[in-house]
């Protein structure tokens, strides 16, 4: 298995655990008290400082992927990975079809969540050092 898979599975692994253990606790606790819109969005911020750390790991521990094009790679393979087993699970846990789960997504929390699957999948390539920098530090 090339290096880049590996580090998507990875990525998309410490993502979708994090995004699990979330859930536990979102479901019941914070969904019947502030309802489901607000406990989706209370978790995104979480989620989203989750994505930029696990980002920056793949990219240690897996130094061949510090390409611009590798990285991206990783990080759609990583996107199409979590919406596969994300639109997998609802549809085998809630016993709904593919389009009740998405038509019963909050438009606004929908919204939101959407935007950061795109954060999720360029991540990787945003946290590789600028090559800017780089020269200057070389220059100094």
């Amino acid at each position: 298995m090339s290096k880049t898979i590996r580090a998507a599975l990875v990525y998309f692994a410490i993502v979708l655990g994090t995004g699990f253990v979330l859930g536990v606790f979102r479901v019941p606790i914070l969904v019947p008290r502030i309802g489901e819109r607000w406990a989706e969005l209370a978790e995104m911020p979480i989620m989203a400082a989750v994505i930029f750390f696990a980002a920056g790991y793949i990219l240690r521990r897996f130094p061949e992927i510090a390409l611009p094009g590798r990285s991206l790679v990783a990080g759609f393979l990583a996107l199409a990975f979590s919406v596969i087993a994300e639109l997998g699970l609802a549809v085998a846990l809630q016993d709904k079809t593919l389009a009740e789960f998405i038509s019963s997504r909050d438009k606004v929390s929908g919204s939101v969540y959407i935007a950061l699957l795109l954060v999720f999948a360029i991540m990787p390539r945003l946290r590789l050092p600028s090559h800017d920098s780089a020269a200057h530090k070389r220059d100094a």
